[in-house]
């Protein structure tokens, strides 16, 4: 499609492109035969002219070159048949080094371009379906209202729900986003020019609005695809915050007004206006600039940075928004009244212009202005106004600037003017409510072992001692740590001294805790909220970061007075392994059972306590199947823990872009969640490329917010005891057998990845992993320990590297086994015939939305699975025997579990998703070349056939190439991270 010919449908009449959503959630599928569609023009228009600025910068002949291959991989995916494929690889190892990086940058923005076609499309159709008339779509909010209206829920109640709603997206910095902001800015401009050739325009304004995009793509094709050095953490924040420009600021307020508008009686005339905010439902979470779990970089100088500049980055938004207000409300007080409170706050107003002195509400702007303008230079420090201002008093609290707001809105509604607060001050008045004066809540992340060894210089240092003995923390059993630890909570005597010099460590540790008590000082106690502590194993674990906070000054001593139980951080386990899962309810039980910490969790944490679950290790540790059903129990088994405690369960999910890392569509994911487990609080990471592909820009970030919103409120609602009993129905009736299938699976899967003798060796020689490394795209490093281990690898770089080499086996790998030998060996249902078990594993796929999901989630990952692909990977491994004992082994997997897919469901991989699978075989005539050249560009590389280079240059041509791949196949995959 480089060049911009008409492509015909693809085999069976579909239409060539569907979209493909980054995210997974329910799209509309485009029409079969849909030649002339919108999403086929866009993609059409933008292949023709990348085309055109590749033939016009580099030239007729490197033109051609890539032309030759697009033919040639097209071909080879929509006719199958080997000599096309093999002539696609030779023509890949004739490639000359500068036509390999030309040739990877031309497929790669080729898919970075039906990127911003598919988003748009996806939008499009979204925004047609919602606004058609019937019943409201699956998603939307309406569609939500609607359940919780017909369950018998008013709007007044639905409202109480809401008012204690607690839904937050939490912004990561994981390194999954292999883009540079630079490439993602000019992405974010072709997607608004497209939008503005939409319009019919005259044939001149046609003619330039296609220059226009030809320089926007041709300034994409001269733009350093790959960073030159490492992301700092502090580019990391500055990075997340360009999403609340171009997203939250207009999508969050607007979507809670729209919520309020859903919930009212239907307006009697246009002036029936209620601008009373919602109480904020939706928060915005972050782990940038705290999230110190295995990266050396932050620290409490990043922590800080993170605060002041998601501070000053609201409080700008707030004076550009005031400043506008001001130039808005021209009310003339001849002609309208006002109330005394806003006749009282223009009066504070010294601006000195007399053609204002009439004009009341933009008086009151001005003073609101200038306490603005003093509360950024309290804050952050600087001068964040653009224009000049008098000194005014600056303000306190977010809720001090939301009151001055809400007097201006009354004395509007109170006279005639409800419809012109409508304009800009009711969202204002809800954006200050959803983003306060902190902009969003960072949490703080350490690994528990780190605490430990923290507490051990600590009790040493200050000769602490249990029944009379010094203490050695980290000798000491679980049992005598926690009764030291709670010895240590009732202690008002401090365990650190200013005479004493830590470790490098553990001053460092102190630090940033002493940071984040004064941040919290400064800008308020939503600003931090959470220390989650990661690789939690044991209760010691949890009540070590309360005795760290004791000394740090978050928490006083629980015998000072009960004042100190509203204060401080709330401590939040990460159950990570499958180990951790299964220990976890036991844990909290104990946790909960404490009655310093039932006293915390009444009066600081409102009844609360926050969980979070790991996907992405449980994953890498025991496998996709063994994973799931880990998590599945260890939320089941939580709910009756804390119903037992009567305390309110907040799940926090860490999941990632990847199925392996528990990705997949979010509405069904949440909607499938076991009931009690949501209850309108939860948590949800959104890291790597999923920020970018879900909240780009408005439209989309919009979209994915009410899929949140709506699955959330639809899955509380199935709190109720039908749903719950249903459920109960289902984990009783086919429980046994799920535990016996994870357990088989488990045993698969681990015995490939930690019980094959050389996999290691096989893992690191045929995928990418290395050259991920070297990509420069986050400040955290990809290994724990510097070891060629895969125990030690993260879990982000392991799913990375497989789906790069087009083998996603922590998708599916151990399903396979575990599915066939149900069906074959019967398990605990061996009493059954085969015929029958078969029933009953369709039955789960049809009536169990746990198992639904699961099957789902997989068949998208199978679909993306290309056996020859990762064959040509296992060529780069040296030792022949080694590679064909593992390939072989994969290979049988991925057979087994899509033979037993296609025996459950009774169709193959994406049967009932024509336009997806049509899509994805077009897609993968794109990625394929990536693919075969990143295999020839590591051969060359690891057997030394590189040619030679200057001394000075950081890096070969070909690594430069293999990163512009890597860059390539994950803008196509999209979700690979």
């Amino acid at each position: 499609m480089i060049n911009g010919s008409s492509r015909p449908a693809t085999r069976g009449g579909q239409a060539a492109h569907a979209q493909i959503p980054d995210n997974g959630d329910p799209v509309k599928p485009p029409i079969p035969n849909e030649v002339h569609s919108p999403l086929r023009q866009d993609i059409r228009l933008l292949g023709r002219t990348l085309g055109e600025v590749i033939r016009d910068c580099e030239g007729r002949a490197v033109y051609d070159v890539i032309e030759k291959l697009r033919r040639a991989a097209v071909k080879f995916r929509r006719e199958g048949l080997d000599r096309d494929g093999r002539m696609l690889e030779r023509q890949i190892r004739r490639l000359a080094d500068g036509e390999a990086n030309s040739v990877a940058r031309a497929f790669s923005y080729f898919l970075h371009l039906s990127n911003i076609a598919e988003d748009r499309d996806q939008t499009r159709r979204q925004r047609l379906h919602w606004q058609a008339e019937g019943p409201a779509t699956p998603g939307s909010l309406r569609h939500a209202v609607d359940l919780l209206q017909a369950a018998g829920l008013s709007g007044a109640r639905i409202r109480q729900h809401l008012a204690s709603a607690c839904i937050v997206p939490v912004l990561t910095a994981h390194p999954t986003e292999v883009q540079r902001k630079s490439t993602l800015d000019l992405h974010q401009a072709i997607a608004q020019h497209l939008r503005q050739m939409d319009a019919p325009h005259a044939p001149l304004e046609s003619a330039r609005l296609n220059e226009r995009l030809a320089g926007l793509i041709a300034a994409l094709w001269q733009t350093r695809m790959l960073r030159q050095s490492k992301l700092t953490v502090l580019d990391e924040i500055d990075n997340a915050l360009s999403y609340y420009t171009s997203t939250f600021f207009s999508t969050l307020p607007q979507l809670h007004l729209d919520m309020g508008s859903l919930l009212r009686k239907p307006a009697r005339t246009v002036f029936d206006v209620d601008n009373t905010p919602l109480p904020p439902f939706v928060h915005m979470g972050s782990w940038i600039g705290g999230d110190r779990d295995g990266n050396p970089n932050v620290d409490a100088g990043t922590l800080e940075q993170a605060l002041l500049r998601q501070s000053a980055h609201a409080l700008r938004y707030y004076l550009t928004e005031v400043h506008a207000l001001g130039a808005e409300l021209s009310v003339s007080q001849s002609l309208m009244r006002v109330t005394p409170a806003l006749s009282e706050l223009a009066a504070a107003s010294q601006d000195p212009s007399p053609h204002r002195q009439d004009e009341p509400y933009r008086r009151a702007c001005i003073h609101i202005y200038a306490r603005l303008a003093a509360t950024a230079r309290a804050l952050t420090g600087r001068r964040l106004a653009r224009r000049n201002i008098y000194e005014a008093p600056a303000y306190g609290t977010a809720a001090e600037f939301a009151t001055d707001l809400g007097t201006v809105a009354e004395s509007l509604d109170a006279h005639h003017g409800a419809l012109v607060a409508r304009l800009r001050l009711t969202h204002l008045r809800q954006a200050v409510g959803i983003f306060g004066l902190h902009l969003a809540t960072v949490d703080l992340r350490q690994s528990s072992d780190v605490h430990e060894r923290v507490l051990d210089e600590l009790m040493r240092h200050a000769g602490v001692t249990l029944d009379g003995k010094p203490v050695r923390y980290a000798r000491l059993s679980e049992t005598d740590r926690v009764r030291v630890l709670r010895q240590e909570l009732r202690e008002p005597r401090p365990l650190v001294s200013p005479w004493i010099e830590y470790s490098a460590e553990t001053t460092k540790e102190l630090a940033i805790l002493r940071m984040a008590a004064d941040c919290r000082r400064r800008f308020g106690e939503a600003a931090l909220r959470q220390a989650i502590v990661s690789h939690t194993e044991t209760l010691s674990d949890l009540l070590e970061v309360l005795v760290l906070q004791q000394e740090t000054g978050l928490i006083a001593p629980t015998t000072a007075n009960d004042a100190a139980l509203d204060r401080g951080l709330m401590v939040v386990p990460l159950f990570e392994t499958i180990p951790d899962l299964e220990r976890g309810p036991d844990i909290m039980d104990a946790w909960l059972s404490l009655p310093e910490v039932a006293a915390r969790v009444r009066h600081a944490q409102h009844g609360i306590q926050e969980v979070m679950l790991g996907y992405s290790d449980s994953n890498k540790d025991g496998g996709y199947l063994t994973s799931n059903w880990s998590l599945y129990q260890a939320e089941r088994r939580l709910v009756e823990v804390f119903r037992k405690h009567r305390t309110r369960l907040r799940l926090f999910h860490g999941r990632g872009g990847s199925v392996g890392r528990g990705g997949g569509p979010s509405y069904d994911s949440i909607l499938s969640q076991p009931p009690g487990t949501v209850n309108n609080q939860i948590r949800l990471t959104e890291q790597g490329e999923i920020i970018q592909g879900r909240y780009k820009d408005a439209e989309v970030g919009r979209s994915h917010l009410e899929l949140f919103v709506a699955a959330t409120l639809e899955a509380s609602l199935a709190s109720g005891s039908p749903a719950t009993r249903a459920e109960d129905e289902h984990a009783a009736h086919y429980g046994e057998a799920m535990a016996w299938m994870s357990e088989t699976a488990r045993h698969a899967y681990r015995d490939l990845v930690y019980g094959t003798e050389g996999f290691t060796d096989y893992f690191f020689a045929s995928t990418p992993i290395r050259e991920i490394a070297g990509l420069n795209i986050g400040s955290r490093p990809s290994s724990r320990k510097a070891l060629q281990r895969i125990e030690d690898l993260r879990a982000i770089p392991w799913s990375f590297s497989w789906a790069q080499c087009r083998l996603p086996l922590p998708g599916w790998y151990g399903m396979g086994t575990a599915l066939e030998r149900y069906l074959s060996d019967g398990g605990p249902d061996q009493a059954l015939s085969r015929e029958a078990r078969l029933e009953r594993l369709q039955a789960m796929a049809r009536d169990w939305p746990f198992f639904r999901t699961l099957l789902s989630n997989m068949e998208q990952v199978l679909a993306k699975t290309d056996l020859a692909i990762g064959r040509a990977y296992a060529e780069l491994v040296p030792d022949k025997a080694l590679r064909k004992r593992i390939f072989e082994r994969i290979v049988a997997e991925y057979q087994a579990t899509r033979n037993a897919f296609r025996t459950i469901t009774g169709h193959d991989l994406l049967a009932h998703d024509e336009p997806l699978r049509s899509a994805l075989a077009e897609r993968f005539a794109y990625i394929d070349p990536l693919n075969h050249l990143q295999v020839e560009l590591l051969r060359r590389v690891r057997s030394g056939q590189s040619s030679a280079r200057r001394a000075d240059e950081q890096e070969s041509r070909d690594q430069r190439a293999i990163h512009m791949t890597i860059n390539g196949i994950a803008a196509g995959l999209r979700n690979s991270g």
